[in-house]
C-alpha cells in the first residue's frame, strides 16, 4: 500500500492516532503533509518533525499527494475528503496505513480492549525495550517514558501498536501476537450490543494471516469469552487462581501496588508498580504476560517495571494550592469508576468532574454511569460532547445528572465550563482533590484551575 507513496496527506493529523501514523510514515521516509481544524501540542511536535501542516481544511491541500489518509473522526463532508472522492484519488483508513506499517516488521504486539490499552501498548514498549527487543511503537496516547511522543519506528523487528476497535477498522491490522484486554458494551455508535464488540474482535482474529498467539484477560468476562473460540494458542493473565500469568499476594498503596508474579506454574518472585489501582495492576499483568511471550527477561521486567509511568492524562497528578489535580481521559463508566477508586484510596475527598460523551454513550449505560461516581463526595458535571450525534429524546445532560443524583451521589450541573473553575475555588478545601474525566478542552481548565492555585486565587 506505501510502496510508491511520496507524499502522504492526512486529514486531521492533530488526532493521537493519525499523528501517531504520521511520525511512523515520516521515519520510514516519506513526504508527510496533513491538516487540522486548530492548533495543537500535537500538530507543533509533528511540524516540528518534518510534516506540513496546515491549520483548517481545504480542496487545494490535497493537491500532488499519492495517498490521502482519515480516521473515521473525519466526516464525508470534509472538504479535502470530498475533493479526494471526487478527483478518484487513492484514499485510506488510518488503520488501513497502521496495518501496512506493521506488516513491515518481522514481528508485532497489537492491543485491543475496551479499557487500558494505551496503558498495556505503552507498558509493552517500556518493558520489551529494557529487555533489549528495541521495539518500535505506534500508540493512541503520549508516552511519559518516550519523552512524550506516540510513534517511533527504528526497527524493522518489533513493534508495539494500540488497535483501535471502536469502528471495526481493527480488521486491517494484523499483529503476530494479540492482547485483548477486556471488552465491554462500548462505541455504541457503531456497535449494537457486547455481543456485536465481541463478534468483531472474533472475526479480525480468525482473519489475520499472521496471528500467532493471543494473550487474554481471564479477570474480565467479555474478554474471556471468546477464548474458545480462538484458534491460535492463548496465555491468560490476571489475578484469578486458573491464570497462566497472575499476580499474588497483591499489596496496594495509594499511589503503587507491590504483588508475586507467578507465570506458567513458576514463582517469578516480588514486583513493585508506582502507578495507582488495581486496575493499572491489571494492566501491568497484561503487559508483562505479552512480553514475556516474545522472549523478555523476567529480571529486566523486574527492574523496569516501578519505572513505568504510563500515559499523559491517564491518572496524571498535579498537586497545586494544598490540592491534588487528576487528569483522565477515560469517559467510559467502568474506567471512572476504577480511577475514582484509586484515587479515594488516597483518604482525601473527592470533587469529580466530568464531560459527558456522547448520547448513545449516555442511554445504553445509564445505569453504569449512575454507579460510577460513588467514591466521589461531589460530581460536577458539564454538557455534553455529542460528537454530531442525533439526540436521543430524553437523554441529556440533566437527566444523567438525575440518574447519579437518583442513586445517592451529590451532583452539580454547570452547563458552561468556564464557570467550573470559579466554582471549584469554592467548593474544593485544602488538602481534598478534583478529578477531570473529559478531553483536551476539559484539561485546559484543569490546568487553568492548578495554574491560579499556584498564583494564591484560593488557599
Amino acid at each position: 500500500m506505501l510502496e510508491g507513496k511520496r507524499r502522504i496527506h492526512l486529514i486531521g493529523i492533530g488526532g493521537v492516532g493519525v499523528s501517531g501514523v504520521a511520525r511512523a510514515l515520516l521515519a520510514l521516509g516519506h513526504e508527510v503533509t496533513g491538516s487540522d481544524v486548530r492548533e495543537s501540542q500535537i500538530t507543533l511536535a509533528v511540524r516540528a518533525e518534518g510534516a506540513t501542516v496546515t491549520i483548517g481544511h481545504d480542496a487545494s491541500l490535497i493537491e500532488g499527494a499519492d495517498l490521502i489518509v482519515h480516521s473515521t473522526a473525519i466526516p464525508e463532508t470534509n472538504v479535502e475528503l470530498q475533493a479526494a472522492r471526487e478527483q478518484g484519488m487513492t484514499i485510506r483508513h488510518r488503520a488501513e496505513v497502521l496495518g501496512a506499517i506493521l506488516a513491515q516488521h518481522s514481528r508485532s504486539i497489537g492491543v485491543v480492549g475496551t479499557h487500558g490499552k494505551g496503558t498495556v501498548s505503552s507498558a509493552i514498549t517500556w518493558l520489551t525495550d529494557a529487555s533489549g527487543l528495541k521495539p518500535g511503537f505506534i500508540i493512541g496516547g503520549l508516552l511519559e517514558n518516550f519523552e512524550k511522543i506516540n510513534a517511533r519506528v527504528d526497527s524493522p523487528d518489533l513493534i508495539v501498536a494500540e488497535v483501535d476497535e471502536s469502528d471495526g477498522s481493527l480488521r486491517y491490522v494484523h499483529p503476530s501476537l494479540v492482547v485483548v484486554n477486556n471488552l465491554e458494551a462500548d462505541h455504541l455508535n457503531y456497535y449494537d450490543s457486547l455481543e456485536h464488540v465481541q463478534e468483531t474482535v472474533v472475526s479480525a482474529l480468525a482473519n489475520n494471516p499472521g496471528l500467532e498467539r493471543v494473550v487474554i484477560n481471564a479477570d474480565d468476562p467479555g474478554a474471556i469469552a471468546l477464548a474458545a473460540r480462538i484458534s491460535v494458542p492463548i496465555t491468560t493473565f490476571g489475578r484469578l487462581e486458573e491464570a497462566d500469568v497472575r499476580a499474588v499476594d497483591v499489596e496496594l498503596e495509594p499511589m503503587a501496588s507491590n504483588f508475586t508474579l507467578v507465570a506458567h506454574g513458576e514463582n517469578l518472585g516480588r514486583f513493585r508498580l508506582e502507578l495507582p489501582g488495581t486496575y493499572n495492576l491489571d494492566n501491568a499483568i497484561g503487559a508483562i504476560a505479552a512480553t514475556l511471550a516474545f522472549g523478555g527477561e523476567v529480571e529486566a521486567v523486574r527492574q523496569a517495571l516501578p519505572q513505568f509511568r504510563g500515559l499523559e492524562n491517564r491518572f496524571t497528578v498535579v498537586e497545586a494550592g494544598d490540592r491534588r489535580i487528576i487528569k483522565d481521559y477515560i469517559s467510559h463508566p467502568t474506567g471512572i469508576r476504577r480511577v475514582l477508586a484509586a484515587a479515594a484510596a488516597d483518604g482525601r475527598r473527592i470533587t469529580a468532574v466530568f464531560k459527558p460523551y456522547r448520547f448513545t454513550m449516555i442511554n445504553y449505560l445509564q445505569d453504569d454511569y449512575a454507579e460510577a461516581f460513588h467514591d466521589a463526595g461531589e460530581t460536577v458535571i458539564t454538557e455534553l460532547y455529542t460528537a454530531g450525534e442525533v439526540p436521543i429524546p430524553g437523554i441529556d445532560t440533566e437527566f444523567l445528572c438525575q440518574k447519579i443524583r437518583d442513586r445517592g451521589p451529590k451532583v452539580t450541573y454547570i452547563q458552561e465550563m468556564d464557570e467550573i473553575v470559579r466554582y471549584l475555588h469554592e467548593q474544593v478545601a485544602a488538602g481534598e482533590q478534583a478529578i477531570f474525566f473529559g478531553g483536551d478542552d476539559l484539561f485546559e481548565l484543569a490546568d487553568r484551575y492548578a495554574e491560579e492555585l499556584h498564583g494564591g486565587v484560593a488557599s
